[in-house]
């Protein structure tokens, strides 16, 4: 049996899409529901669904970053009002996508398309993923310097060089210093875009360090990386997909 996911942050649009594919694909069987990116992340690397129903907008982390940090065999259709991203990844025949409002025409044409088409097939998502986020875009965009965070009530003007990483946290993004813990709204898919890719690195779907306050790395017995970061106790633990960054250290 062909088992699924689908997330968004809109509870009615869920179980509006639960309620099409049912009759759409009756052997299909949604075994999960993530109402934001984090928990849909969390949710396939712990299931490993077949399939991905993905809003590309939601809290914590876009579609787009869940997609990209898939590490398993799931498949992403992604769901989505902004066009300009699921045309480009439909031209490519990377993923296919669900336009906002949905149409029972077109997720009828989208269950065949999924019901035919091999999964290795898709083996073009992640580099469509690069080229329809906008970290990979044409040129050199300017450099942030500056981040504009919350801490309680007041806004904070953080250089970026005293920043240890960026963590995506539920609705907002932590900026995490030395000192104290701020919150943008920026996600991360955004930031990997804007900062300098010399020195932060992106090690989880959810997380971007700063490499110059790196303190080291560790392995457990489960052979998972975690990097410790100067100045905070806590380690950050790296993903498979990033784990090849650290390869020469």
């Amino acid at each position: 049996m062909t088992t699924a996911l689908i997330a968004d942050d809109e509870p009615h649009l869920v179980q509006y899409l639960k309620a099409q594919l049912a009759q759409a694909w009756p052997e299909l069987q949604v075994i999960r529901t993530a109402a934001n990116g984090v928990e849909a992340a969390e949710a396939i690397a712990e299931l490993e669904p077949d399939l991905a129903f993905l809003d590309i907008q939601m809290p914590g982390l876009t579609g787009l970053e869940v997609a990209q940090g898939i590490e398993g065999s799931t498949r992403v259709v992604f769901v989505t009002a902004y066009d300009q991203y699921a045309i480009e990844a439909f031209e490519a025949r990377a993923v296919d996508y669900l336009l906002k409002p949905l149409k029972t025409e077109r997720l009828a044409a989208c269950v065949a398309r999924l019901r035919q088409a091999a999964p290795e097939n898709d083996g073009a998502l992640a580099e469509t993923l690069r080229r329809i986020l906008p970290a990979a875009g044409a040129g050199n965009p300017a450099r942030l310097r500056f981040v504009r965070a919350a801490q309680g009530e007041l806004m904070h003007q953080i250089p970026v060089g005293d920043v240890l990483f960026f963590h995506a946290d539920d609705k907002y993004t932590v900026v995490q210093t030395a000192t104290a813990e701020h919150l943008i709204r920026t996600p991360i898919f955004e930031l990997a875009g804007q900062l300098d890719p010399e020195l932060f690195w992106q090690v989880h779907r959810s997380t971007i360090i700063n490499l110059d306050h790196l303190a080291g790395t560790r392995r457990d017995e489960q052979s998972r990386l975690f990097v410790r970061v100067r100045g905070h106790a806590r380690e950050l633990p790296v993903s498979r997909a990033y784990v090849h960054l650290f390869k020469a250290m």
